[in-house]
């Protein structure tokens, strides 16, 4: 089903076109996790805390249960439909902070494995595959 990379589960560089999708808060708030690292490497903007700044992409996660987070899901894959001069490094989003298991985030992005600019956490690609 899937035969690319996967996200590496630490992301200390990127490529002049690669982009790091974290998970964030709808304030923009990026305190800690992987937003942190998004704002402290990657140009995440304070106060932003949906889409492309820098070299992030902001999925808010912190606003309720994972019916919330869909609508910012489904807008970034069709972002990252339309800019395939970028990469987008899935981050396992809503995993850390925001207290969601794999199981739980992963069925959000099952349009985006057939997107070739979109690369996903493993452990997201072994629950979609176990569905």
């Amino acid at each position: 089903m899937y035969n690319r990379a996967f996200t590496p589960s630490m992301i200390t560089r990127l490529n002049e076109n690669e982009i790091f999708v974290f998970g964030s808060n709808l304030a923009g708030a990026h305190g800690g996790g992987a937003a942190r690292i998004a704002y402290e490497r990657f140009g995440a903007v304070w106060g932003e805390g949906v889409g492309l700044h820098g070299q992030t992409y902001a999925i808010p996660t912190m606003q309720g249960g994972v019916e919330t987070i869909k609508p910012y899901v489904d807008e970034f894959i069709s972002f990252a439909r339309e800019h395939g001069e970028y990469t987008f490094l899935v981050t396992r989003i809503g995993c850390g902070i925001a207290g969601f298991r794999d199981e739980e985030i992963s069925p959000l992005f099952a349009k985006a494995l057939d997107v070739e600019n979109i690369i996903l956490p493993r452990q997201f690609v072994n629950s979609l595959e176990k569905r």
